[in-house]
């Protein structure tokens, strides 16, 4: 028998609170990829808009320094630097012990987004090295750290006309995979915070090297100065450039029951809503309390708007929260002294007090605005009454087809060759551009786990039709019937066949194009399905080179065409052909199978939705119907476009 290891209190080990976080960063920063990395930065700016919510700080800069370290430097009032009733400084309790700070007695901080005093301290432990400057009551006072821990005294250094936090870290090599910031990804948060409190400056400066910025960055400029006078009115024309809007922008700001209540709307032409929820400047991705508010208040007002403006024919219309929500684009900001979230992420705000608080302040504004703006309140209720007219039309379709058995499984696609397995876990199916290829695709496949539905030619632009125009369009309707989890506000993905849908198309523009339209129809209509991450788009290659019997390539793309062109040659070795494939009709079954198809050597990425705001825009942009904004997109965009599909 093993000899058992003795389990007794000396077996227990109580790590040094930053000792703890560096064994566990992931339970405090998310991850110790990029989004950790990311949110390091993201945490000491919050820490400075906090400051000015407190009212006193109107100026952020960040900057990327070329060793990759950054810099936050705000004009607050500074870290206190006066000595803790621990025997240490305030700055370095605060800079090395959890949950240490001024946001647990509400009077420092009235309102703030970080409540729990680990951001500093958390950066601090996961940083290989920090030095904070503090500039208060006159003084310039400094500090520096290493993984946490003080390596300095805290000195006074000098004279100062400011106040202000300077805070300047580098991740450390020894936690984190990659350092590498995305100047782009932290634009669009800086960006919303900008937003979300009107007024404040922030400066965002890259000093980094050339070669250390992605592709897409090197095309950007070095600095950029984010400032927005009038709030989320400003974010609201943002979101909405591009668009037909319907009416002026509503906008109210009151305070009530201790929850400061900040709403803006504006309907355009579209048949997508758009709404952004925040409480404490911290986007709420699944809404929660606020929003509920807010959607039973905006119901609420156009019905009674509707009922005081309808002759007696037209009483017997209701408008459902489906109807008032089409061509809506809004952002709601509350700021609570508690904010209740569920979970660490803070994805939902679960004060009962915001509900009321929303719903009063709205429905209040709202019918103001309706009253003083007839113009404006009538083309917003022709929209809201066109749309429940195009839901009953949409719905009565969508039944139709449903009563002819059409979206049930049982009466699966006549070009539909299925798998064997009907676990859906280990199910795929490959949507494949042509019936050609769909032949070579089908006698290449694993007939156990691989599903092949061939579509010819390309399906209608679900862009620019509502749902009931989809079900009638024969491709997507196959489409449809062959996942099985049924579309729209009747998607259930527990009904979903496979766990991975593959869109396989030619390498070529118009293989680009098909792709595109088919991911037009799963982020309007099938959204869940990249949600979960079952979307991917294959890879087919472009060429096969062969240098002799023994040796050939398949390479994806003109670049590594010629990368491996460049190596041949290096190595002494000629080409014996080159083979270019201009679609996946060219190549033979057993070809198509082992490179786009066998799990072992093909490529597949999958499609995600990182930022649905900028995917949102850009859908609009490239499939909607005006024509402008798409050609100053193409314009814009052509000299550093990069096809990734």
């Amino acid at each position: 028998m093993a000899k058992k290891d003795l389990y007794d209190a000396s077996k227990i080990v109580v790590l040094d609170q930053l000792d703890a976080v560096r064994k566990r960063p992931a339970m405090y920063i998310g991850d110790t990829n990029s989004y950790g990395l990311h949110h390091m930065v993201i945490e000491l700016v919050d820490n400075a808009i906090d400051e000015a919510l407190a009212g006193y700080c109107d100026r952020i800069i960040i900057v990327l320094h070329k060793d990759g370290s950054v810099t936050i430097d705000d004009n607050g009032r500074g870290i206190p630097v006066d000595m803790h009733k621990s025997g240490k400084p305030a700055l370095e309790v605060i800079m090395t012990t959890l949950h240490s700070g001024g946001k647990f007695d509400q009077k420092s901080y009235k309102v703030a987004g970080g409540l729990h005093g680990v951001g500093l301290a958390v950066v601090n432990a996961l940083s290989e090295k920090a030095k904070v400057e503090v500039h208060r009551d006159g003084s310039i006072y400094e500090q520096e750290y290493k993984q946490g821990k003080a390596t300095t005294d805290l000195k006074k250094k000098g004279k100062t006309n400011r106040t202000g936090t300077i805070i300047t870290f580098k991740s450390d090599t020894e936690i984190f995979s990659d350092t590498k910031f995305n100047l782009q990804r932290l634009l669009k948060k800086f960006r919303q915070s900008a937003f979300l409190n009107g007024g404040i400056t922030i400066l965002v400066k890259d000093e980094r090297n050339q070669e250390d910025r992605t592709v897409k960055e090197k095309y950007l400029p070095r600095s950029f100065t984010l400032y927005f006078e009038h709030g989320i009115k400003s974010y609201i024309r943002s979101l909405n450039k591009g668009e037909k809007p319907l009416h002026k922008t509503f906008y109210t700001h009151q305070e009530i029951d201790n929850v400061d209540v900040e709403v803006a709307l504006q309907y355009i032409d579209d048949t997508q809503e758009n709404v952004f929820a925040f409480a404490n400047n911290i986007h709420n991705v699944e809404g929660g309390t606020h929003l509920t508010g807010f959607r039973t208040a905006l119901t609420k007002s156009l019905n009674d708007y509707l009922n005081s403006i309808s002759t007696e024919k037209e009483k017997d219309v209701k408008l459902t929260g489906d109807d008032v929500r089409e061509g809506l684009t809004a952002v709601i900001s509350v700021k609570l002294a508690d904010p209740q979230f569920e979970g660490q992420t803070k994805i939902k705000l679960n004060n009962p007090e915001a509900t009321q608080a929303v719903r009063k302040i709205v429905e209040q504004q709202l019918k103001i605005y309706l009253e003083e703006n007839p113009k404006d309140a009538k083309s917003l209720i022709s929209r809201t009454i066109l749309a429940s007219k195009a839901r009953k039309a949409a719905k009565a379709a969508r039944e139709a087809v449903v009563r002819k058995g059409a979206l049930e499984g049982s009466t699966l696609p006549g070009k539909l060759a299925d798998c064997t397995t009907k676990d859906p876990t280990q199910s795929e199916i490959f949507i494949v551009e042509g019936d050609s290829a769909g032949g070579s695709a089908k006698q290449g496949r694993d007939r156990y786990t691989q599903a092949i539905l061939p579509l010819f030619g390309k399906p209608i632009n679900s862009e620019k039709y509502r749902i009931d125009k989809v079900l009638q369009n024969e491709k997507l309707k196959d489409l449809i019937i062959a996942l099985g989890c049924g579309i729209g506000e009747t998607l259930n993905l527990e009904k979903l066949r496979y766990h991975k849908i593959i869109l396989m198309a030619d390498a070529d523009v118009d293989g680009a194009h098909i792709v595109t339209l088919y991911l037009t129809l799963f982020f309007r209509h099938l959204k869940p399905i990249i949600e979960k991450g079952y979307l991917y788009i294959a890879q087919p290659p472009l060429f096969n080179v062969e240098v002799s019997k023994d040796e050939s390539y398949w390479v994806k793309d003109e670049a590594e065409h010629e990368k491996l062109l460049q190596e041949l040659k290096m190595k002494g070795k000629k080409p014996k052909s080159i083979q270019r494939f201009k679609g996946l009709g060219e190549m033979n079954a057993e070809e198509l199978g082992e490179t786009t198809m066998n799990p072992d050597n093909r490529t597949i990425k999958k499609v995600t939705i990182e930022d649905a705001e900028e995917a949102n825009k850009t859908f609009d942009i490239l499939m909607g119907n005006d024509v402008q904004p798409r050609k100053k997109f193409i314009q814009a965009n052509a000299k550093r476009a990069e096809l990734d599909i």
